[in-house]
């Protein structure tokens, strides 16, 4: 646009053009910031594939929405796999995490641990539950940063960390997760959970492990907090890019 003659305008139309350009300014910077991370996550997924053959991998699952597209299948043939909660509904995780007392509940009745490795905090509603594995002592934590805390116990050199989204929908107002509406969880139109204590406790198990690699799996316009950015050991790829990789012999 060309330089404009104030003198032509009111007060109040000069005002609303200035503030026109300035968030066609805004719109543009944030664009152009964009642009530049999904270049540098592009670029960082090539790296990867290329890297990783001859890497144990693991894969630990949030229910974040962002790994609804995933056939998690797929990744039981690629790694060891950790999963969350209601997870068991659909998929067998070789490990499912769940430290919430309404979920072991509900595993409890479905027999699950029976069958299948489950991991939990110790409780007072359940200790006369057979089957369970405790952890001693207890981590306090929530479900995802367990698991993700279980993977990084084990001998795995890289894990994939899907679902952990952090944000919640519509612009981090309401409830981000595959099972809400279900059973056990909330509405999908609640608020969103407060997210601060989800990544404090992924980013201690990260710093912890600095020889180990996380490469977390987002959306291409999926939410990156601060604090995910400095951790030298930490990537983010596209699920695009994941799915790539699972369809590549070569790699995985």
């Amino acid at each position: 646009m060309g330089k404009l003659d104030k003198s032509q305008y009111t007060k109040e139309q000069w005002k609303k053009i200035k503030a026109e350009r300035n968030a066609a300014k805004a719109r543009s910077r944030a664009a152009k910031e964009v642009a530049k991370r999904n270049a540098l996550i592009e670029a960082c997924a090539k790296k990867i594939s290329k890297r990783i053959k001859d890497s144990k991998c693991a894969f630990v699952l949030g229910n974040g929405a962002s790994r609804k597209g995933i056939d998690l299948h797929l990744l039981k043939s690629a790694g060891c796999v950790y999963g969350c909660n209601a997870l068991y509904r659909e998929f067998d995780p070789d490990y499912l995490v769940a430290v919430d007392t309404k979920m072991i509940i509900e595993l409890h009745k479905a027999g699950y641990q029976r069958d299948h490795e489950v991991w939990t905090n110790p409780n007072k509603a359940y200790t006369n539950y057979h089957g369970f594995n405790y952890f001693q002592p207890s981590k306090g934590w929530s479900s995802g940063p367990t698991a993700l805390w279980l993977s990084s116990q084990h001998d795995n050199e890289v894990i994939y960390i899907l679902g952990f989204d952090y944000k919640g929908h519509e612009d981090g107002k309401r409830f981000n997760n595959i099972y809400a509406d279900t059973f056990n969880y909330k509405k999908s139109n609640d608020s969103a959970t407060y997210f601060g204590n989800w990544m404090r406790q992924t980013t201690s198990v990260i710093k912890e492990n600095p020889k180990k690699r996380y490469i977390r799996v987002i959306e291409e316009e999926g939410f990156i907090p601060q604090d995910l950015k400095i951790l030298p050991n930490l990537e983010h790829i596209f699920v695009k890019d994941l799915l790539k990789i699972l369809e590549d012999p070569d790699i995985l």
